[in-house]
């Protein structure tokens, strides 16, 4: 299928966009999932400078490059996260941190993510994708044991906090694509299932694909695709991979850093892992699935100017699996 095939910025924030931007023409990538942070796409100036966005068309012009979504995982995680702590300092613009007060910071981060809708109507991408953020997360050890009630307000806080900002997104004609995740308020099926009925599954509100926290929580990625077939919104791809169990392994990972060898699982070169890429891509073939396919590359043990053309090559083979054919099933019934 002939499905364009972009590379996610968010990792290669540290380098100037045009640099980004001729690293990934340079090997062929069609386009750009482009990160709002570094000096990639900027949701303040986007909407307050009259040539920001054109500049940035000019440069993706410039490569032969398109545009098929933007991503603000970093500020969408401030909007219901609790507690909001040094982490998000680290990771959010001053104007979004101010003083620190948590639920300012939760404030501001919403209506950055309003703008965010506002700034993708006017580079005129349809899609954003990123993180919600958890009131509820720091439960999931489930000790000391949780309420049931708690966990009910962990989404109905979802709900309170995203619903005003996916009305903004309804009148700009853009759909929010959440990456399911650890640390989301749906990372996995049945947290998922549940963020939808929080919003009545409203139109706005869909999901950003991507396998590799799947498998390391013994998620099918494949079914996944399946379940929530009009929902995926985008996708990305990035792999894992999970190392043999020793005995001491666990998959929480016991807060080693990432490429640690002791760690259970990791981050790979797409192809290089776990994920079964061929019932995915198969599996998004049976949705009908016609959007971009983002590469997301991390690895933290490999060169990233080594593995960003290497995953582009694997996935490009993927996607070239041709979608189920009516003339198959058709030329067997003529006996």
């Amino acid at each position: 299928m002939a499905r364009p095939i972009t590379l996610f910025t968010g990792q290669w924030a540290d380098l100037p966009f045009e640099e980004v931007c001729r690293l990934a023409a340079e090997w062929g990538y069609d386009g750009l999932e482009i990160a709002c942070w570094g000096d990639h796409f900027e949701v303040d100036r986007a909407l307050a400078e009259d040539d920001y966005v054109a500049r940035k068309r000019e440069t993706l012009a410039k490569y032969d490059l398109s545009v098929y979504a933007i991503s603000n995982h970093l500020v969408g995680q401030a909007v219901c996260d609790h507690p909001i702590d040094a982490r998000h300092e680290a990771i959010l613009p001053a104007r979004i941190w101010g003083s620190g007060d948590p639920e300012e910071v939760r404030r501001r981060a919403a209506e950055e993510m309003k703008d965010t809708a506002r700034a993708a109507a006017r580079l005129g991408v349809t899609t954003v994708v990123g993180f919600t953020g958890s009131s509820i997360w720091h439960t999931v050890a489930m000790f000391p044991p949780v309420p049931p009630a708690m966990i009910e307000a962990g989404y109905q806080d979802f709900a309170d906090r995203w619903n005003p900002i996916l009305d903004v997104f309804d009148r700009e004609g853009v759909r929010f694509a959440h990456e399911v995740h650890p640390s989301e308020i749906a990372y996995d099926h049945h947290t998922t299932t549940r963020a939808l009925e929080a919003v009545d599954r409203r139109e706005a509100f869909g999901l950003n694909w991507d396998p590799s926290h799947m498998v390391w929580q013994d998620v099918d990625p494949a079914n996944f695709i399946l379940d929530f077939a009009d929902r995926i919104y985008h996708v990305d791809c990035k792999d894992t991979r999970i190392r043999r169990a020793d005995g001491r392994r666990g998959r929480l990972s016991s807060h080693l850093p990432w490429a640690d060898p002791r760690r259970a699982w990791d981050f790979v070169s797409t192809g290089r892992g776990d994920v079964p890429w061929e019932d995915c891509f198969r599996a998004l073939n049976a949705i009908g699935y016609q959007g971009p396919i983002s590469i997301e590359w991390e690895d933290a043990g490999m060169d990233r100017l080594q593995g960003a053309p290497e995953s582009l090559a694997f996935i490009r083979a993927l996607n070239a699996i041709e979608p189920p054919s009516t003339s198959f099933d058709a030329a067997f019934s003529k006996g």
